[in-house]
């Protein structure tokens, strides 16, 4: 036993087992080799790898950072020590069977404390064998930008995505980069906290919160479930939260940004999981207590009293499902009930934070469904008198603005039903398809929803130029907002021709705002679309009706809530707006709340080449070697301003470039994360066409030697099994705003015989070395097959196709008679698949490669091993038996 603590590095043997586990008072004595002695501050409840991880770090520096506030300490940096595989004594079983022993003598220890410590210590005795097995290399690693990055875009872009997707994600990470639990779960918490600091005050910093509280502790609970065992992953997640607690620096800038203790609250949400034991959770808590009464005190007093956006987002998560019973009721029989509770959520920041929260925990669609069904509910009242008509006007108002602000905050997707069709389609979903302006939708000004019944139009025009104010009994509100756009254009025609005047326009612009502001909403829709159609020299009036529109009332208004639903609707207004308005470099004042609502919106340089723009934040990005929120936001408006294409095949060019490799491997790194923001079109464009143009243009073949052609055949590897396994599940809500690519594109590729479309495909001839011939679709075919055949894979699939293309293309250019640099990058690839299948990812791509290709796979050195072949070949089938023992055979 002394020699198997020595030969870990952990300890020096000086003083006995109970006395190093129950105490640690030996931990601060020097080796006999005279190094400094692991930092007597490991905790106990640590398991031995945390502890040796830990350890290592304090050793490594020279524990000289220890306790000095302000400066900033550095990850865990092991030394490599901890990473050598050492021989276990042959007595190890016996050691384990002491071990049993000891456990049943502790079992009737009286002092409970003391028990525990021990079984702590035995735990961490028996964990010895899996930290001597870890990778020295990966451990010698600081940070995982992957995972930071993947854990920015999803706070930041898609706070409503299923938390499976992002579990999966993250696992595929975990498992193609071998990532340690305790390194991925620090990742994650240190992502979380850079995301809430660097955040923008308002609505995004709500997000954020809502974020790291609410969902991240759901993705680990699912993440403990795929790990081996419960326990296991618990003291993972303690030893993360230790590693995190040494970043001193990290959790005071959120603390102070966050006017509380964060870790605190994490913790607290961690133990309610059951992520983390009461006993760990309570020995962190005190750990950052004491470490906070050193922490720099906030300078002002006003921030006191007010509650931490963390306090009210854990408070707002259980009023959201009490909030969704009360929309369950029958809406006819306490509407003013109802009204209330409506009303108390437009106050202040309660709607965001209720948004947030619903969002956080999946509840959102259920939300926003109901608030169409009592929008839908209140379009049209029969035999009403006035109370009941306002309160129906209201609740049709109300219901309204929300929505367009869930839209526009969340992603129209979140409204949508896929399931009706037709006539069952709700008023609002028919008119935020039609009529809403969003980034990248054009509206046309004379479609027929914009253009209703004549009569009605009429009767609206009527009312807004001649009543004093709107009236509200038996209003059709869901007929009125439709025909709102035809009478703003009667109206907008009459004061052109000077027969309204200014005062007129005033009158009519109060009325439409004056009881209900969706009408206002609905008109400022229209008039965005119509500007749009307009010379530079006929936009004046326009614009100026949508200013008159946004800007205050004038008159007095006698209906509730009116100051809380102007304030969403003026947000509302100014994103619809923002887009026209730049392009029609005009100004349009409204109302400030003193909060950005927009604060990642027109972030690009003016007057410089969108290419200029990608190469050099991507430079930054890989200098840092960490990807910001902003950052992010700024490749997302490129890939959609220059097509999916462009931007892959741009990035791609820069990680060519890179001449070293830790350089190249940081930038696969990096550009995985930002591939991750379309990674199913990403790698339908990366495998289906950029990988083709390098393969066969001889010009090319250069860029593909070590290190880039290294790096880019584990980003293609990387892609291709992420978007394969994910491709089946539902598309994000960040993707399904981005156009698809056609079909057809892909189906091009590969000419099915249509009369037969289950006949199988066929390989590339074994003659066709020339470049032109392999890359054109309509080349020849000969007759080997392929798992994905054989298992009937559908082949209309785009990525199927697109894989199923690129390995013929392997198959091709392993049995040509031409080597050079294309051939060694297809080992490369090969062997990342390999690799990656180990590891127990998903090797279903694999599916696609020709049988016959085996045959050649086994011809290179690197892959002449009968644990490869059994790697890359079905055995499931028949054939893939065959062909596996025939390969063996011949090795």
């Amino acid at each position: 036993m002394p020699y198997l603590l020595k030969s870990a590095g952990c300890v020096p043997w000086k003083s006995g087992l109970w006395e190093w586990s129950l105490g640690f008072p030996a931990l601060g004595a020097h080796s006999p080799s005279g190094n400094s002695a692991c930092c007597p501050q490991a905790p106990p409840s640590l398991s031995f790898s945390g502890k040796a991880f830990l350890c290592g770090f304090m050793c490594q520096r020279g524990c000289q950072n220890r306790g000095v506030r302000g400066k900033a300490l550095p990850l865990p940096c092991f030394p490599s020590r901890f990473c050598t595989s050492f021989p276990l004594p042959a007595s190890w079983t016996a050691i384990e069977h002491s071990l049993l022993k000891l456990g049943e003598i502790l079992a009737n220890l009286s002092n409970p404390q003391l028990r525990s410590q021990a079984e702590q210590c035995s735990t961490l005795i028996r964990s010895i064998p899996m930290m001597l097995s870890v990778h020295a290399e990966q451990m010698n690693k600081t940070g995982f930008p992957t995972v930071h990055a993947v854990i920015l875009l999803e706070g930041t872009m898609n706070l409503t995505g299923e938390t499976q997707s992002l579990v999966e994600q993250l696992t595929m990470v975990k498992r193609m980069q071998h990532i340690p639990t305790p390194l991925f779960v620090l990742e994650i918490w240190k992502a979380c906290f850079v995301g809430l600091i660097e955040s923008p005050e308002g609505t995004e910093e709500l997000k954020w919160t809502a974020f790291t509280f609410l969902k991240i502790p759901q993705v680990l609970v699912k993440l403990k479930k795929y790990s081996h065992g419960d326990k296991d992953f618990t003291e993972d997640v303690n030893c993360a939260f230790e590693f995190l607690l040494k970043l001193t620096p990290l959790l005071d800038k959120a603390d102070q940004r966050c006017n509380c203790d964060c870790t605190n609250f994490l913790l607290q949400e961690c133990g309610k999981q059951g992520l983390l034991s009461e006993a760990s959770v309570n020995s962190l808590m005190a750990k950052r207590k004491a470490d906070r009464e050193h922490a720099p005190q906030q300078k002002s007093g006003e921030n006191a009293n007010i509650q931490p956006n963390i306090q009210l987002i854990l408070r707002a998560e259980p009023t959201v499902t009490n909030i969704l019973k009360t929309m369950d009721a029958d809406h006819s029989k306490s509407p003013e009930g109802l009204l209330g509770v409506l009303g108390h959520m437009l106050s202040g920041k309660s709607l965001d934070l209720l948004l947030a929260a619903a969002a956080a925990t999946g509840k959102l669609k259920s939300f926003a469904r109901k608030f169409i069904n009592l929008n839908e509910f209140t379009t049209y009242g029969s035999e009403e008198s006035t109370k009941p008509a306002s309160v129906r006007a209201l609740l049709f108002d109300i219901s309204f603005l929300m929505l367009c602000h869930v839209a526009q905050t969340y992603g129209s997707e979140v409204i949508l039903s896929e399931s009706r069709t037709g006539a069952d389609v709700p008023f609002f979903e028919t008119w935020m398809q039609t009529c809403m302006p969003e980034e990248g939708k054009i509206l046309n000004p004379d479609h027929p929803c914009f253009r209703p019944d004549s009569t009605k139009v009429e009767s609206l025009v009527a009312l807004l130029n001649n009543s004093s104010e709107m009236k509200l009994v038996q209003m059709k509100w869901h007929e009125a907002c439709l025909s709102i756009s035809a009478a703003i254009l009667e109206i907008l025609n009459a004061w052109e021709n000077g027969v309204l005047a200014f005062e007129s326009i005033q009158k009519i612009t109060d009325n439409i705002k004056g009881k209900v502001c969706s009408l206002a909403v609905c008109a400022v829709a229209w008039l965005v679309a119509h500007v749009r159609m307009l010379g530079l020299d006929e936009r004046e009036k326009s614009l100026q009706m949508i200013r008159q529109l946004a800007g205050p009332l004038f008159s007095e208004n006698t209906l509730q809530f009116y100051n809380e639903r102007v304030v969403i609707m003026n947000s509302i207004l100014e994103r619809m707006c923002a887009d026209v308005l730049q392009q029609t470099a005009t100004q349009i004042k409204f109302p400030s709340t003193g909060v950005d609502t927009m604060p990642y919106w027109n972030l690009l340089p003016p007057k410089r080449p969108i290419k200029e723009v990608l190469t050099d934040i991507f430079a930054k990005v890989l200098e840092k070697g960490w990807v910001d929120s902003r950052s992010i936001h700024i490749f997302d408006t490129l890939l959609h301003m220059g097509g999916v294409y462009w931007f892959c095949n741009n990035l791609i060019k820069e990680l060519l470039k890179e001449t070293r490799k830790e350089h190249a491997l940081r930038a696969v790194e990096l550009l995985y994360s930002i591939f991750c923001l379309d990674m199913q079109q990403v790698t339908l464009v990366l495998l289906g066409h950029i990988l083709p143009g390098l393969l066969t243009d001889s010009s090319k073949w250069h860029s593909l030697m070590d290190p880039p052609g290294t790096a880019l055949a584990k980003l293609a590897v990387w892609c291709a099994l992420s978007s394969y396994s994910s491709h089946k599940g539902q598309a994000s809500t960040r993707q399904k705003k981005r156009h698809r690519e056609d079909i057809e594109d892909y189906i091009s590729l590969f000419p099915l015989d249509d009369v037969q479309p289950s006949k199988l495909m066929r390989l590339l001839s074994s003659n066709e070395d020339d470049a032109n011939i392999l890359s054109s679709p309509n080349r020849s075919m000969s007759s080997s097959l392929s798992a994905s055949q054989l298992h009937t894979v559908n082949m209309r699939d785009p990525l199927n196709r697109v894989l199923a293309n690129l390995f013929l293309l392997i198959s091709s250019i392993l049995g040509s008679r031409t080597a050079g640099p294309h051939t060694q990058f297809v080992q490369w690839f090969m062997e990342e698949c390999v690799d990656c299948l180990e590891q127990g990812g998903r090797g279903s791509v694999l599916q696609f490669m020709p049988f016959t290709t085996v045959s050649e796979l086994v011809k290179v050195s690197a892959m002449s091993s009968p644990k490869v072949v059994l790697a890359i070949t079905d055995l499931s089938l028949p054939l893939g038996r065959q062909v596996a023992a025939k390969a063996i055979a011949a090795l």
